[in-house]
């Protein structure tokens, strides 16, 4: 085998945050994946102002779990990096969950949404008047990570429809977007699906449990919210609605076509039928560890990509 360290060696960096400097345990075994593929992987923060992006074959994202804070200033990181992966326009699109309304308005399946403009100087009243009469329901900004800023509310409750009044305002109030979504019972009895797909491929799919379980509470800032996670096998219809959530995203931004990683969130409707939660094309938790093959996988397509930009 070729050593690694060869002077033709391809170089891949893999773009992590200041609290993971080495990478979260579940994508740490792709460094020795990649040196088995002569492709020098190398952790990298993405806001150390002492990398050289230059230097690299590829750039793939990976834990920047830190961005959504500064989500300005990581778009514009993006945009900065050569050969980013997935690309800077995607990130820039994906990391706005307004980009549920556009999946929505190509059919893709999709929680009924209310969606609140900060400049519009909502009043507590008219915060009030448009939250649900019936059900639970959960507040959140648009650009946030994992359950950050995020609270679930019982519409009869009049001190929890309080709660989300004030909640929604101090969101409101710091020039954030707002989302607000009936809470649907299936999070709790079947669970969240998310379904992982690799080099535009379906890899595996992996079984989130509920984070949610009251209102918002004020809290020191962690960088990622544990999770309760298990293997899951797929459905047809689930299958069906990934492919499309997939489609609808290449028709809107060209670079979504056959990403490099994505993640698919889905939980059942009311209906029973799957609906998304979220797209993930960014950051994602892959959770290669609950597939067999998939830091194999994960390893090869950044390393064909690598090749490929090299030649390019």
């Amino acid at each position: 085998m070729t050593d690694a360290s060869a002077p033709n060696r391809l170089r891949a960096g893999l773009a992590t945050c200041a609290e993971l400097p080495d990478l979260e345990l579940d994508d740490q075994p792709l460094v020795a994946a990649l040196a088995e593929r002569r492709v020098e992987a190398t952790p990298v923060v993405w806001d150390d102002p002492q990398v050289d992006w230059e230097s690299f074959d590829v750039v793939v994202i990976r834990n920047t779990w830190d961005y959504s804070a500064r989500r300005d200033e990581f778009v514009e990181w993006a945009r900065r990096v050569p050969k980013l992966l997935n690309p800077a326009d995607v990130v820039a699109w994906n990391t706005d969950k307004a980009y549920l309304r556009e999946l929505a308005d190509r059919g893709v399946p999709t929680i009924p949404t209310l969606w609140l403009d900060p400049d519009r100087n909502f009043s507590g009243r008219a915060v009030h008047t448009r939250m649900p009469a019936h059900g639970d329901f959960v507040i959140k900004p648009t650009v946030s990570a994992g359950a950050k800023d995020t609270g679930r509310y019982e519409s009869g409750d009049a001190t929890e429809r309080g709660l989300a009044v004030t909640h929604t305002l101090a969101l409101l109030r710091s020039g954030r977007h707002v989302m607000i979504q009936p809470y649907l019972d299936a999070v709790d009895t079947t669970g969240e699906t998310g379904l992982v797909y690799i080099d535009g491929r379906f890899s595996h799919a992996i079984k989130k449990r509920a984070l949610l379980s009251g209102p918002y509470e004020p809290a020191e800032a962690a960088l990622f919210v544990e999770e309760e996670i298990g293997s899951a096998v797929a459905t047809p219809e689930q299958l069906a609605v990934g492919e499309k959530t997939l489609r609808a995203a290449a028709e809107i931004v060209a670079h979504a076509a056959k990403p490099l990683y994505a993640r698919v969130d889905l939980v059942p409707g009311q209906d029973g039928e799957p609906k998304l939660i979220e797209l993930e094309l960014t950051e994602p938790s892959l959770f290669l560890a609950r597939d067999a093959d998939a830091v194999e996988k994960f390893a090869d397509a950044i390393a064909l990509r690598a090749l490929r930009a090299r030649v390019s």
